[in-house]
């Protein structure tokens, strides 16, 4: 049951840095395409906390990377990751609960 709770937890802290992905690539792409500008103050905030909580995680990722030029696929590869390890969290916390 512990196991489980703990799955569950890893889960949720996940779903958080899955969201915290998907809004530094849409932020990216609305200052991309000028429809937001970086000299605006909440833009500005919201970009540096986001770098600052993501960019731990995703520079290993992008060291490992070849360099692939505009495109930077270390955030899929993060997300993916990170799927696959709340995957293989919750198929352990389920076949302990099956078993016991």
């Amino acid at each position: 049951m512990l196991l489980l709770t703990l799955s569950q937890i890893v889960g949720y802290l996940i779903n958080i840095i899955i969201i915290l992905v998907i809004v530094q690539f849409v932020l990216s792409l609305l200052v991309s395409f000028n429809v937001v500008s970086m000299r605006t103050s909440w833009v500005a905030a919201i970009w540096t906390s986001v770098s600052a909580l993501l960019d731990p995680i995703l520079s290993p990722i992008r060291r490992i990377l070849p360099n692939t030029g505009a495109i930077d696929f270390s955030p899929l590869v993060l997300i993916v990751v990170l799927n696959i390890i709340n995957i293989v969290l919750q198929n352990l916390a389920y076949s302990q609960m099956a078993a016991a």
